[in-house]
């Protein structure tokens, strides 16, 4: 049956084959590419609560490449840590292959993470996805399973997007006691939303967002995520 399954692509679109501005005299495009993909999965993990070591996002890009260089299998990429506030909790994050991701690809990720009792995996495309692909993550994994199509950049260090900052449940009790409103009165924010979906936000969660700029002037605003 996978054979009809290669002509159902998903709608994401295909990675641009020209990326001339990550070019350098010292290294390929390929290289760098996964430094920057890896770098800001690792940043996002750590934004997200979970422990990164500070020698892993501060590794250079010529360090990588002699690491990377040793021996460039895409498996090296992964990397696997717990929650800060909570050990038991782990996360495992996996750079798929460079080819389209096919049901074959995702029956194999969890032929390889099924011993590892996570709570959460994060899946890093370097192509697109089969939508039966996409399909039968929800049927194989009965864990979250965030996707994301490469990672090159960090969103929330962009110079225009204000400060978010996740509430705690309790953070979130006294502030809707402070005004005296249900969650579901907020301003909402989409689950799909890209910066919910960087810190891997749950329905019912509050963000604090922190504007500060000439356009926007200097205010606080809070967002539940629906």
């Amino acid at each position: 049956m996978e054979a009809a399954e290669m002509e159902i692509d998903d709608d994401l679109p295909e990675v641009p084959d020209c990326i001339a501005s990550m070019v350098d005299r010292s290294g390929s495009v390929e290289s760098k590419r996964l430094f920057l993909a890896r770098r800001t999965a690792l940043e996002m993990l750590r934004d997200r609560g979970y422990s990164v070591p500070d020698e892993e996002i501060a590794r250079t890009l010529p360090e990588f490449r002699a690491w990377w260089g040793e021996k460039s299998e895409i498996e090296r990429l992964a990397f696997t840590t717990t929650l800060v506030s909570d050990p038991s909790k782990k996360v495992q994050i996996v750079f798929c292959p460079p080819e389209p991701v096919k049901i074959a690809t995702i029956r194999e990720i969890y032929r390889q993470t099924e011993g590892e009792n996570l709570s959460r995996l994060i899946l890093i495309l370097q192509s697109r996805i089969l939508s039966r692909a996409r399909e039968s993550i929800k049927e194989i994994f009965k864990l979250k399973v965030d996707i994301f199509q490469e990672l090159l950049v960090n969103i929330t260090k962009h110079v225009l997007k204000p400060k978010h900052e996740v509430l705690s449940a309790a953070q979130k009790a006294k502030l809707l006691k402070q005004y005296n409103v249900e969650d579901s009165q907020l301003p909402r924010m989409l689950e799909t939303d890209p910066v919910a979906r960087y810190y891997g936000l749950d329905k019912g969660t509050v963000v604090k967002v922190i504007y500060d700029s000439e356009l926007t002037g200097n205010h606080v605003a809070y967002r539940c995520v629906f």
